[in-house]
């Protein structure tokens, strides 16, 4: 009789075992760096780039060496040759010579037609920019003398544009704007862009320097300012999308692109403004003070309190619908 209970407990144990294999663990062997990419990596780190980054000329020219740095350390005759301007370059070599009173690193470039010269680091930086489009538009709205210049010039055709549209009655933000939000948010975050964008600088220089080099529109991979800088960037072109969209259900096509035309002076304005002013530390008081006055200016002059009956369109008080004519009560 115990025989027929054998043959079911047997198959129960086949069924709720199983086999185990334990797997064997191989040493990974870590990789040896030789001293040369030692030291490539440690220049990398405090210099942001190394052999094989990419460069542009940006200036009229450059002036590259053609013997070693020794020799012109040394000051035995040397040979130069210039580079012009927009010419690709690439780092083929780096060179400490701590023996150099001007500038301890040489940096060897080479041209596309396999032209190789030797330059003081310190002087190819004057010249030369990452050859990547989002690193030159930095460059070229980093110029504090761009910057003053674009302030003096941007100011006048601001204040000449708003005096006239202000004559006119024309819609712009913050005096006369539209029954919509999105045009003083628009405003309130291009400030608050160009007041990280000047803290950046200010405050963690090394880390605007490695963006500069190494340029990332993902702000999940940067340092928490400079997420939160590339944060606002995206704003603005969510934001500014949506600006313009309802900027043209509520006004016609040509005062329409009036107002959007107001509305860049404003922000061209604001950029400038806040990035000038950020760096003597007086633009997060003004950053307060502007935030403060859009907001009041919009919750107490701007902002729809009713909706038309008739077309659904915001209105700021009751009566006769500006958009329709229907009488509201």
């Amino acid at each position: 009789m115990r025989e027929k209970y054998i043959l079911p407990l047997l198959l129960s144990l086949l069924l709720l075992s199983a086999c185990y294999h334990r797997p064997v663990r191989q040493q990974v062997p870590q990789a040896v760096l030789t001293e040369q990419q030692l030291d490539s990596i440690a220049f990398a780190r405090t210099h942001h780039y190394t052999i094989n980054y990419n460069f542009m000329v940006s200036d009229d020219s450059l002036m590259l060496t053609r013997q070693m740095p020794e020799e012109a350390v040394s000051n035995l005759p040397t040979d130069s040759f210039a580079i012009g301007p927009d010419q690709r370059l690439v780092v083929a070599d780096i060179r400490i010579l701590p023996a150099d009173s001007v500038d301890s690193v040489w940096v060897q470039l080479a041209q596309e037609d396999g032209t190789f010269g030797w330059v003081h680091e310190s002087e190819m930086l004057k010249t030369v920019e990452p050859d990547d489009p989002i690193s030159q538009f930095i460059s070229f709205f980093s110029d504090e003398h761009l910057l003053i210049f674009l302030l003096v010039f941007v100011l006048i055709i601001t204040a000449y544009g708003m005096y006239k549209l202000l004559r006119r009655k024309a819609h712009i933000v913050h005096f006369n704007d539209i029954a919509t939000f999105y045009p003083t948010l628009f405003a309130l975050v291009v400030a608050v862009s160009a007041t990280l964008y000047a803290s950046i600088q200010l405050f963690a220089p090394d880390a605007w320097q490695e963006f500069y080099f190494h340029p990332s529109l993902n702000p999940f991979s940067q340092p928490a300012l400079l997420a939160l800088f590339l944060s606002s960037v995206w704003a603005i072109l969510i934001v500014g999308i949506a600006v313009v969209d309802d900027t043209f259900r509520h006004l016609n096509l040509s005062d329409g692109v009036l107002y959007l035309l107001g509305l860049a002076g404003v922000c061209a304005v604001n950029y400038i403004v806040f990035t000038l002013t950020t760096m003597y530390y007086i633009g997060y008081l003004l950053l307060v003070a502007y935030v403060a006055f859009a907001l009041w200016r919009y919750f107490t002059h701007t902002r729809s309190k009713y909706i038309c009956g008739n077309c659904g369109l915001q209105i700021k008080k009751k009566g006769r619908c500006p958009h329709c004519g229907a009488l509201n009560v």
